[in-house]
């Protein structure tokens, strides 16, 4: 690919909103870093999804799972700002949650990318009580079944 053609691909990719950080020669997407982030935070204990926009659902409903679904990167040069949208578990500890995210999230961009984290922003958008009904039901089914 000739070097002309290479910065066409660079612009028209600047044009679709989607920013190219080029260290060494080497060229990262946002969505690479919204991927790597999204991986990262959904694997923390506590969390129980990410919570994204109307895109990312249809996304998973065709069947492909969207890693980058409630993450909001911004790159700047070398550094980048993440925001991370996140529905919890009931019963767990939010601030745990939160701080756990920070650190992996951290971790695992800057050792993918090479790039410099500023901020990782944790907005939590929910709680899941699918679980702590469930326990509120089995409880109910136990107290009948013993008198």
């Amino acid at each position: 690919m000739s070097e002309e053609n290479e910065i066409e691909k660079i612009e028209e990719q600047k044009d679709n909103n989607e920013e190219v950080v080029e260290e060494n020669g080497i060229k990262i997407s946002d969505d690479v870093v919204a991927i790597i982030a999204g991986k990262s935070a959904s694997e923390v204990p506590g969390v129980f999804s990410m919570s994204g926009g109307f895109a990312g659902g249809i996304t998973e409903v065709f069947g492909k799972k969207n890693f980058s679904k409630g993450i909001k990167v911004d790159v700047q040069e070398q550094n980048v700002k993440i925001d991370v949208n996140i529905i919890v578990e009931y019963g767990t500890r939010i601030p745990d949650v939160a701080f756990e995210i920070q650190n992996r999230v951290k971790k695992a961009v800057e050792s993918m990318t090479g790039l410099n984290v500023l901020e990782v922003n944790v907005h939590v958008q929910g709680v899941n009580t699918d679980m702590q009904e469930k326990k509120e039901e089995n409880d109910v089914v136990e107290k009948n079944n013993e008198e």
